[in-house]
């Protein structure tokens, strides 16, 4: 304590150590030639190396030895020149030696605190990362190489409906984690996101969405993993796509009765001219061929809705665009075109049915990616545009423009890929949300607009 309260005061000690150094020279004279106290120079030497530089050290060295060489003892010249080197070289030792014991218990005393305050953020981390992990909605285990579960959160034993997961084989739960470590071709540092499904201990089975890697560890490969219940994503996503399989199916059957009505029409009303012109009254023959046409015409006749009363919700245009941008741009940039997007700041929200509406415009930007295949320059602009109590939604490409506008919404038409009743259907789905599908003509290139009615307070 003495010492490094010395040490935090230079001043204090450097007055010590010239006091040290004039009692130790007063002394030394007062023997005179009885004896040498040379030897006590070493104590201010020591103390001064506390709170010297090594040059101060060695000229104060150097001082001390020429003081004891002034009240040495009798001697021959060259012992007396050998008894200052040696004391001088002594001297400057000893208090090199302190300074350097300072200098490395100030080292030590920093780097244990850099070590307890490595530590205290290393235990603050761990704690962090403990709670983190333990308060995660997403269920995390992880196994040693062998499959056993080590470590486990509580939303792991909620997912798997077990009051502990330690030391049960994750292949019990997940076959597919017990499959990734017993993967020999894969890498240590292997990691991945896979769906596969997973049992509870009850039995019951459910969808899992997986994120696991593999990496070593001093007792061997571990495997840490993260799994989610996505079954009520997957119903929601598959009933989905079967109300919109219906709608459509719906729609081109419509499509179909309407065409079917008009070949009726027309063959009544050739019956008609052929019963005129010639006797075909009487003709059994004639009379089932009218029979067969007023039945198929009947059949024809049955009206189908588009919408079919399905509920419509509000639904902010910008978030359709959103998830329309996330899937059609990697195409474009396929092909080395680009999507071009001018939307307002502030779009409004609309009435009508998320999916559905994304497939409209899925199926306008489908169309545009086509006709450009063999175009220079290839781009597509989206705008928006409100107003009026409508939202007015553009797709204007860079193809080479439709040759016969007056047939883009007539189904089963000669020369359109596939059925030709994309755009019917489009249109179709449209007009149940109060909205219409229509097409601009601006040369060159292609344009469709889609009108939707927005919501009065402009937000969902």
């Amino acid at each position: 304590m003495g010492v490094a309260f010395l040490g935090e005061n230079r001043r204090r000690t450097l007055i010590a150590v010239g006091a040290l150094i004039t009692i130790v020279a007063t002394a030394d004279r007062a023997v005179g030639n009885h004896a040498s106290l040379g030897l006590f120079y070493i104590l201010p030497m020591m103390l001064a190396g506390t709170v010297s530089p090594p040059a101060s050290i060695v000229a104060l060295g150097a001082g001390c030895s020429v003081l004891r060489s002034i009240f040495d003892l009798p001697c021959p010249p060259i012992e007396r020149v050998l008894r200052f080197v040696f004391a001088a070289l002594a001297y400057a030792g000893s208090g090199l030696f302190a300074a350097a014991m300072i200098r490395n218990r100030d080292q030590a005393v920093k780097h244990l605190e850099r070590i307890r305050r490595e530590q205290k953020l290393r235990q603050e981390a761990e704690e962090q990362l403990a709670l983190l992990v333990e308060s995660s909605p997403a269920a995390v285990v992880t196994t040693d190489s062998s499959g056993a579960v080590i470590a486990s959160n509580k939303a792991a034993r909620t997912l798997f409906l077990s009051e502990s997961l330690d030391g049960k084989m994750i292949g019990d739960y997940v076959r597919l984690l017990a499959d990734a470590l017993s993967l020999r071709s894969a890498p240590e540092d292997f990691r991945t996101a896979a769906q596969c499904q997973g049992r509870r201990e009850n039995g019951e089975v459910f969808l899992a969405q997986t994120w696991f890697s593999r990496y070593a560890a001093p007792n061997g490969t571990r495997l840490a993993a993260i799994v989610v219940d996505a079954s009520e994503e997957m119903r929601d996503r598959e009933e989905e796509g079967f109300r919109q399989l219906l709608r459509g199916n719906r729609i081109a059957t419509a499509a179909v009765l309407h065409e079917v009505r008009n070949l009726c029409s027309a063959i009544a009303l050739l019956c008609s001219n052929l019963k005129e012109n010639h006797p075909l009254s009487g003709d059994a023959d004639f009379q089932g061929l009218i029979s067969l046409t007023a039945g198929l015409e009947k059949v024809a006749a049955v009206e189908l809705s588009a919408d079919a009363g399905e509920p419509l919700e509000p639904v902010e245009l910008r978030e359709v665009l959103d998830d329309l941008r996330i899937v059609i741009e990697p195409d474009w940039r396929e092909i080395e075109g680009s999507v071009v997007w001018r939307l307002p700041p502030e779009m409004p929200a609309i009435l009508a049915e998320r999916h559905g509406l994304l497939q409209a415009f899925l199926n306008l930007a489908k169309n545009s990616h086509r006709a450009v295949q063999s175009c220079a320059r290839r781009e597509l602009r989206i705008s928006v545009e409100a107003g009026g109590g409508e939202a007015h939604v553009r797709f204007c490409d860079t193809g080479p423009g439709i040759a016969e506008p007056e047939r883009l919404f007539q189904p089963f038409q000669e020369g359109a890929e596939g059925s030709g009743l994309g755009l019917y259907i489009s249109r179709a789905m449209l007009r149940g949300y109060g909205g219409e599908l229509a097409y601009e003509d601006r040369a060159p290139g292609t344009c469709f607009r889609v009108d939707l009615p927005t919501l009065p307070g402009g937000r969902a």
